[in-house]
């Protein structure tokens, strides 16, 4: 992610804004320009100041003030590039099911910038493609729990996972370091794109060489994870203890690692982050974030800045009295993982199969107890 300016009054404008803050004017994301941009009313319609020569509306969530995305006016679909692949929303009579909804896609938005700007394919149902990306966004019921998870194209978020204190109370009774709407968006798309990139991408072989056999038992992993847990010496060869549950959880979490990376690291080039500690021995404690992440090539040097970032920022929250903002580390093994991760991303997303060649997999649908 990085900052905006308002056209209108040069006013720092951030990606969640729906208005500039000085000059008042409303502002909206343009995806295809990858810009926020303040805007006029031209009627029923309204001009970006970013691209005065066409006319936008805004996304039909925004009236529910669950999106800020603009639509081109001459768009049949009444909905933008990020609301278009959701498949349910919750019931929104309830104000508290309204108001969780609203922070699962102001998570939601924040994927989608990101997927977008990797050029990954992001088909809609309207597009035609055998399997959509699709989000069903749900409220639990006395009868039925409902489970965050994926399953053939289908992202299901629950909503209790937009309460704060019952997401930490929950990230707290599982020992997990860090559980957030976002990481459960970045997780569980990671394995949407195991099924694009990997299966039908033709790169099985070179996934398995990283991750281990993916055809064993799902269940049966899953049942023994939360019977033993995670081996004593997971942290030499996966980036978190619920990585080592299966190998589809391996690449989701490896996945989910990986978006962090790119978009934290946008943003300290969008501020010309530069760590330079004031210390005798400053070896793999330096960097310069002075180049676009989406933009570098070998993962060996997005991790050279990653890293110093990391001790960066986990030192500020420290002195906060917060807990550390990246509570990882990353062994030999997984950056081996994220580099495969990255050169999958890089290669642009092979052509898929057609329906009739797909072979269906085990759903991914997580207990309420899962770790992201």
């Amino acid at each position: 992610m990085k900052l905006f300016e308002c056209q209108n009054c040069g006013q720092v404008l951030f990606f969640e804004n729906t208005h500039c803050e000085q000059c008042r004017l409303s502002v909206g994301y343009m995806p295809e320009k990858q810009t926020m941009s303040a805007v006029q009313p031209d009627g029923a319609q309204w001009i970006a100041l970013a691209d005065p020569e066409n006319r936008y509306r805004f996304c039909a969530n925004w009236e529910l003030r669950a999106c800020n995305w603009l639509v081109e006016a001459s768009s049949q679909d009444p909905y933008c590039r990020a609301c278009a692949h959701n498949r349910t929303v919750p019931e929104l009579s309830d104000p508290a099911n309204t108001l969780r909804w609203q922070r699962i896609e102001e998570a939601k938005r924040r994927l989608m910038y990101t997927l977008l700007k990797l050029r990954l394919p992001v088909p809609t149902r309207a597009s035609g493609d055998p399997e959509p990306l699709l989000f069903d966004f749900l409220a639990s019921a006395p009868q039925a729990k409902i489970l965050t998870g994926h399953d053939n194209g289908i992202i299901t978020i629950s909503l209790m996972e937009a309460d704060d204190a019952e997401r930490e109370k929950l990230r707290t009774h599982l020992h997990e370091p860090y559980r957030t709407l976002l990481g459960h968006f970045r997780h569980e798309v990671g394995h949407y794109y195991w099924d694009r990139l990997v299966r039908d991408g033709g790169r099985i072989e070179e996934f398995r060489k990283f991750f281990g056999d993916e055809t064993l038992d799902y269940n049966a992993a899953l049942q023994a994870h939360y019977q033993s847990g995670p081996p004593a010496n997971w942290q030499e060869n996966f980036v978190s203890a619920y990585a080592t549950m299966h190998p589809w959880e391996d690449f989701a979490e490896t996945w989910a690692h990986y978006l962090h990376i790119i978009d934290t690291l946008e943003m300290a080039h969008t501020f010309n982050l530069k760590i330079s500690p004031r210390l005798k021995s400053t070896e793999g404690l330096s960097a310069t974030a002075d180049r676009d992440p989406y933009t570098i090539e070998e993962m060996e040097t997005l991790l050279g800045e990653w890293i110093p970032v990391t001790f960066a920022v986990n030192s500020l929250n420290r002195s906060m009295g917060q807990p550390d903002l990246y509570p990882f580390v990353l062994s030999p093994a997984a950056i081996g993982k994220l580099d495969f991760v990255h050169r999958l991303v890089r290669d642009a997303a092979p052509a898929v199969k057609s329906a009739n060649e797909r072979k269906p997999r085990q759903s991914i649908l997580k207990r309420m107890f899962s770790g992201n």
